[in-house]
């Protein structure tokens, strides 16, 4: 089994036509087909269900591409890894994000990072916290952000930030006559909401909080990130759920913070890695994190709503 091997059958695995994987590797198909089938015969299963009209994986095949992208993955990272110590660097991280994170502590935290320890570098994946908390296992990653400690066993939740949950208003909004806005009167109104396949943290805590009413939410749009959510609230065209330090960094116009009415829960962002002993790296980068949050206000008690400004956040 070589390499080419590998990636001429993730070519196909992804494209699942043979003569777009073809092109897409810049060779013909008759040398990609042999290959497959010499894959094929080193494993002794078949990877591909193939007739005239279709190409699918067979569950062989889709266990298999669980292991070649993992395989890839870890070359890409082992070449980062050599080139970055060619420029200087002597360690680093590799740092998922799931359900975005508070703009204002990222830079805070790279700052402080380059600062106190510039020969490490820091490399972030956006991803979805299914695929962080299995990439954790995996050694693909070795520390994450996400709003959820629902992770399962073998990872640590330690909770470092914490958000009052608020509502984002368009401006001149019938519901800013209420400083504090009860969710019955909210539920009124179309919703914009984070994409749960994206943003699973986020929008599991959203729905907590909707489902404290038996009125049913009115889902105008889900998104996959807070910038279109705000975007589209600025729009006129619906209402957000989204934390205070979020909707403050929002470069919209025309946003409005409100408070609900009822006591919720905050958004709580937690640092996931390994509960195995971390290394001196991970222990020092996370000081740095738990170190943000006293550079910022103060942290909100749990359970409360922090004021907020009521002017349109820019």
């Amino acid at each position: 089994m070589e390499l080419r091997h590998l990636r001429y059958f993730l070519a196909v695995a992804e494209e699942l036509r043979f003569v777009r994987a073809a092109e897409r590797l810049h060779i013909e198909q008759s040398p990609l087909s042999r290959a497959i089938k010499e894959l094929e015969e080193e494993l002794g299963v078949l990877l591909f269900a193939r007739t005239t009209r279709s190409t699918q994986l067979t569950r062989s095949g889709k266990l298999f591409l669980e292991h070649v992208r993992r395989v890839f993955t870890a070359l890409e990272q082992a070449r980062d890894s050599v080139r970055a110590a060619a420029n200087g660097f002597h360690g680093q991280l590799r740092v998922a994000l799931s359900d975005g994170i508070t703009p204002s502590r990222l830079p805070a935290l790279l700052a402080q990072c380059r600062q106190e320890e510039p020969e490490v570098e820091l490399r972030f994946f956006e991803i979805p916290l299914s695929q962080q908390i299995k990439g954790l296992h995996d050694d693909s990653y070795d520390v994450g952000f996400a709003q959820s400690d629902e992770v399962g066993d073998g990872i640590f939740a330690l909770p470092v930030w914490s958000d009052p949950l608020m509502v984002a208003v368009p401006a001149r909004h019938p519901l800013l006559a209420h400083k504090r806005i009860p969710l019955d009167e909210l539920l009124r109104y179309p919703l914009v909401l984070c994409d749960p396949q994206i943003c699973e943290g986020h929008a599991k805590h959203v729905e907590r909080v909707l489902r404290r009413t038996e009125m049913e939410p009115l889902i105008a749009e889900r998104v996959a990130s807070a910038d279109l959510m705000m975007a589209l609230v600025a729009a006129g065209f619906a209402l957000g759920l989204a934390g205070a330090a979020r909707i403050a960094a929002s470069r919209e116009p025309g946003v409005v913070a409100r408070p609900l009415a009822s006591r919720v829960p905050p958004l709580t962002t937690y640092l996931l890695y390994p509960e195995s002993e971390p290394l001196e790296v991970l222990e020092r980068f996370i000081g740095r994190v738990q170190a943000i949050e006293s550079l910022e206000s103060p942290r909100p008690m749990r359970g409360r709503c922090s004021d907020i400004s009521e002017e349109p956040a820019s």
